[in-house]
């Protein structure tokens, strides 16, 4: 049996607390109109049928990947030879952050540690370009559908959601919440070798699942409360609609290129360009109220961003800046 080093210590370390620190800051993407919209229905219900989901689609991902749990998107990225203390920092920092309900972009945080500055830049990029394409398709989307669709949605709230409404959202949750594994796998599996065995696959699929239980136990937890204040999105009929718009754009950014991208920028992208194009055609509440939720959540994310730019600046450069603070010093 091989034995056990430090850095393997590290590496397990590491996976398993960005592993649960990305689920716990991701889940309102792509589970959080869902865990609203079904709060009144038993926990391991919910849990089995995004277990389900999620067993399927790393399963098939690892056969047809040829054991790339990632799917490609971390082929700009090697796997270290090495794991040290400071790999585990960014997962211990984006789970304070999560607990503070800051919408970090977790694929810089968690990846970038491991990337090049050209991937780094590249990320960024990639991860803007998704925001405004959310933000522009989403504020047209609702421009037209405000006053024929969501306002019977948001006047009508008594009004008892048919048979076909329900089982469209649960399709639109499955879609959605298999369009965010595919692209998120990089940084769920970074950790990891990029091949994996057998076992190995077992194994992260089954701590998978229990965070997955404790996090549909939770309801999403404190970062739940984004969904929450905006408009009628515990409302099944509007969740869907949310649902189908996101999966689009992920799956569109998905077949692009392997480069990996924030999720959650293009997730705020979705609901900023809504609440917009809601408050114009409705105007349900006063201006200032939708712009602030806007900006907020936008102002959150840029702080989730610096922060997890100079952390990994931090952490790249910490050879130098160490050598750089005893020479001045004289340690």
């Amino acid at each position: 049996m091989n034995e056990i080093t430090l850095s393997n210590l590290f590496m397990i370390t590491g996976f398993l607390l960005s592993l649960y620190a990305c689920v716990s800051n991701d889940v309102i993407q792509t589970l959080g109109t869902f865990l609203s919209t079904t709060k009144h229905r038993p926990v391991w219900q919910v849990w089995l049928f995004t277990s389900v989901i999620l067993v399927l689609t790393f399963s098939l991902g690892w056969v047809i990947n040829d054991g790339d749990m990632a799917f490609g998107l971390l082929d700009r990225i090697p796997h270290p030879d090495t794991f040290y203390w400071w790999h585990i920092l960014p997962p211990i920092i984006l789970l304070f952050l999560t607990n503070k309900g800051i919408p970090v972009a977790t694929s810089f945080l968690i990846i970038s540690i491991f990337s090049s500055n050209t991937v780094i830049g590249m990320m960024i990029a990639k991860s803007f370009i998704g925001y405004i394409s959310a933000f522009v398709v989403s504020l047209v989307l609702y421009f037209f559908i405000a006053r024929k669709v969501e306002k019977i949605f948001l006047y009508k709230k008594d009004k008892k959601v048919s048979t076909p409404w329900i089982v469209a959202k649960w399709c639109s949750t499955a879609v959605l919440w298999s369009a965010w594994l595919l692209q998120d796998g990089s940084k769920l599996f970074v950790f990891l070798p990029r091949k994996l065995t057998f076992i190995q696959m077992v194994l992260s699929l089954v701590v998978f699942l229990v965070l997955l239980w404790i996090i549909c136990y939770k309801r999403g937890g404190e970062i739940q409360n984004i969904i929450k204040l905006k408009t009628n999105t515990q409302d099944v009929r509007s969740a869907t609609i949310i649902d189908i718009v996101y999966a689009s754009i992920l799956i569109y950014f998905l077949n692009l290129n392997n480069i990996p991208m924030s999720t959650t920028w293009v997730f705020l992208g979705v609901l900023a360009g809504r609440e917009i194009a809601l408050y114009n055609r409705l105007r349900f509440i006063t201006e200032k109220k939708v712009y602030k939720h806007v900006i907020k959540d936008f102002t959150k994310a840029l702080i989730g961003l610096f922060v997890s730019i100079g952390v990994v600046f931090v952490l790249n450069q910490y050879d130098k800046i160490v050598e750089l603070f005893r020479t001045y010093f004289n340690l």
